[in-house]
């Protein structure tokens, strides 16, 4: 079948990587792709915002399955468009894609059915937002409603460092049309994990669990990024929790979006907080994570094609997924400046040396420039190491990193140390942790 992968970052090479493997690939199209996708299918230049161009070259190439990789093309309902033309999409529609695409919607649907999540209100008045957090006190975080390149969420620490994000927010537009109203929540306290999970709008098929580092700097300080590393699987997600999470969490989503006439088919994202009191939603996604996305797909033993189609066609019920059980760690190497301001057409040295080491080298903000890769983007690439246990995997995943090099380059040292900590290696004694 000829497949078509909708996107540019580092999630998107890996899904071209890993569906180039299948025999039901017989054409494979990402658009508009980066340096690295070009190994795995053809980029073409088409403008992903524009649901009719993705419509008319659906049409003319034959495309029989289109996977959608970033948030924002579900947002504008190209699953919606697309379906209306007879193409099976592995993604929700319009109307189920708000659980990411609009905070309120999604926290409201939680409330309805009592999906554990944190306490809230909404907002789009500053002065009723200040006089609600001068009650509520700090902790508290401040939430864009709509897409903002996952760096609408501030953690603020005080009153007045939150009150400096709902002015940004909700006064200085800092997120456009995404902040016209906002979230005020409880600062849920406890280990943050990822659950990502296929469902075709009724059965759910969960995917291994990781933990991304969104911020910056190393020990999970300076601001929010779009994620600078993941690991998988997470220790200490045993499988009590594990099929606790799928019973209170994912399966009643679910549910409940079918209830309400919408049936979510797709990849649902469900970031979580487990607190003392159990585990609780921070936020859902409605696609594969990135960089979550460069640790789990490798794993994936069964046949992707096979699983994404299944999802398409709204029928998992006889689906499953073998896995490939080491540990995967992915370190995220970005350009100086990162997530403010960054160079572009910087020269990348060394991949080849890194691939030659064992690791597995998906490019986000990459292209091609006289055939030799150069920075396009924040994001720059993603080191994956492989081991027995986390901390061979995170070794070799350093390995590899110390053989590339761009001008600019930063990535963090400490990715999956509180792993490596709770299996007992010493967390920060990682190897590149220099």
């Amino acid at each position: 079948m000829n497949i078509l992968v909708l996107g540019s970052g580092g999630r998107e090479h890996a899904l071209c990587w890993k569906i180039k493997q299948s025999p039901h690939a017989e054409k494979l199209y990402c658009a508009p792709g980066n340096g690295g996708t070009r190994e795995a299918a053809e980029n073409i230049g088409l403008d992903i915002s524009d649901n009719d161009a993705i419509k008319g070259f659906c049409k003319e190439r034959d495309i029989t399955l289109v996977i959608v990789g970033p948030e924002a093309p579900l947002a504008r309902g190209i699953t919606d468009v697309l379906e209306g033309e007879g193409i099976k999409v592995c993604g929700p529609s319009y109307a189920a894609a708000r659980m990411e695409s609009s905070k309120i919607f999604a926290k409201e649907l939680m409330g309805r059915y009592s999906i554990p999540s944190a306490s809230f209100r909404i907002f789009d008045d500053v002065k009723k937002a200040e006089d609600h957090i001068r009650s509520a006190g700090a902790p508290v975080v401040i939430k864009a409603d709509g897409l903002a390149g996952g760096k609408g969420v501030i953690v603020a620490g005080s009153v007045s460092e939150a009150n400096n994000a709902v002015k940004a927010m909700l006064e200085e537009k800092v997120f456009g049309a995404a902040g016209n109203k906002i979230i005020v929540e409880e600062c849920l306290k406890g280990e943050e994990i990822s659950i990502l999970a296929l469902t075709d709008g009724t059965n759910i098929i969960p995917l291994a669990p990781s933990q991304d580092h969104k911020r910056v700097f190393e020990g999970d300080k300076g601001p929010n990024t779009g994620g600078m590393g993941a690991y998988s699987p997470v220790p200490f997600v045993d499988e009590k929790l594990f099929e606790d999470i799928r019973k209170t969490i994912l399966q009643p989503t679910v549910d409940s979006l079918r209830e309400e006439g919408m049936p979510y088919k797709g990849i649902l994202y469900a970031g979580l907080m487990i607190t003392d009191a159990g585990p609780k939603v921070l936020e859902f996604n409605a696609r594969f994570g990135d960089p979550e996305a460069q640790v789990l797909l490798p794993g994936i033993k069964t046949d992707l094609v096979e699983l994404l189609m299944s999802t398409a066609e709204m029928d998992l019920s006889n689906m499953t997924i073998e896995w490939d059980d080491r540990d995967r760690v992915c370190v995220v190497l970005v350009s100086a400046g990162y997530p403010g301001g960054y160079e572009k057409g910087n020269m990348i040295e060394g991949i080849q040396d890194a691939v030659n080491e064992g690791v597995l080298v998906f490019h986000a903000g990459t292209e091609a420039r006289d055939g030799k890769p150069v920075t396009s983007g924040g994001r720059v690439l993603g080191v994956v190491g492989t081991g027995n246990g986390i901390k061979e995997a995170a070794d070799n995943a350093y390995r590899g990193v110390e053989k590339i090099r761009f001008k600019g380059m930063y990535y963090r040292r400490d990715i999956a140390y509180r792993a490596v900590d709770q299996t007992g290696f010493g967390g920060g004694d990682l190897a590149g942790a220099r």
